[in-house]
């Protein structure tokens, strides 16, 4: 999960200075996703039609839809908005995630869940401080994308629960593709060659982190995941001090740490319950 956020962080700072170099985020999207189709090619020969093979297709189609509409959102926020600012609020996720599961799957959320749910959107307005800063663009998208990434990032888990990571990423990777070619097309512009270097690093980057996600849902418990997904922030504020020379401030980080808080009890609450269904 550690090499997971570092990889994470890395796609957010190559894709932020692909698009200060003037690349549409449409055509980021579309590359970033066609080059770590490319890089998991040799995987695809290796294991042949075992990779593609799975009796979860409406489940893949949906985590095409949910992971597409958050990708995007996250790549024009990262465009617009400093890369440790986007990486704070992405932390709304699982937050998100619990609402929704009310809202869509009708699930029941006793008190303790909800008060975890509470403590991460005070987190949110500590980042966002509305009134005193101004919910640009950049951060609406910020927190559409955060809102499917919660919902995709639920698909992942259900998925892993048949099919292994590698065919999880590969069918993800492959469902995206052809969908992203027209918009892409659409405002295509020829970067320079300095930057064709960082959209290809966006393949591999993508693929190992995605492929490091997959498999720590699929080792461990979403309490134990969740716990270090907090490690993005400094990996993404390292980076986009060191490249872009970009900070964020003190409550940033303060209320990043609340929604992670909210975030790890959250995960750590549904693998409890998990267990005592297991059990009974």
């Amino acid at each position: 999960m550690l090499a997971a956020c570092c990889f994470i962080a890395g796609i957010s700072v190559l894709a932020r200075y692909a698009a200060k170099a003037g690349v549409p985020p449409m055509q980021i999207v579309f590359l970033r996703i066609f080059f770590a189709l490319v890089t998991m090619l040799p995987l695809l020969a290796w294991r042949g039609h075992s990779m593609i093979q799975t009796s979860n297709w409406p489940l893949y189609f949906v985590r095409v839809c949910t992971g597409l509409t958050a990708m995007v959102t996250w790549f024009i926020a990262i465009a617009l908005e400093p890369v440790g600012k986007i990486t704070a609020i992405s932390f709304m996720a699982p937050v998100f995630a619990t609402v929704l599961a009310v809202l869509l799957l009708g699930e029941v959320v006793h008190r303790r869940r909800w008060i975890a749910t509470f403590v991460g959107l005070i987190g949110a307005l500590v980042v966002l401080r509305p009134g005193i800063l101004e919910l640009t663009p950049g951060v609406m998208l910020a927190l559409v994308s955060a809102l499917f990434m919660g919902l995709s990032t639920t698909l992942i888990k259900r998925l892993t629960a048949n099919d292994d990571p590698d065919r999880i990423v590969f069918i993800t990777t492959a469902l995206m593709t052809p969908p992203m070619l027209i918009p892409a097309l659409w405002v295509w512009q020829w970067p320079e060659p300095g930057v064709w270097l960082a959209l290809l690093a966006l393949g591999p980057v993508a693929t190992l982190g995605h492929v490091f996600l997959a498999r720590a849902y699929a080792a461990a418990d979403a309490s134990l995941v969740a716990s270090l997904d907090f490690a993005r922030l400094p990996f993404a504020v390292f980076f986009g001090y060191a490249l872009f020379a970009e900070t964020i401030d003190m409550w940033t980080w303060i209320g990043a740490g609340l929604i992670s808080l909210a975030g790890v009890y959250i995960a750590h609450r549904e693998s409890t319950l998990r267990h005592r269904k297991k059990a009974t």
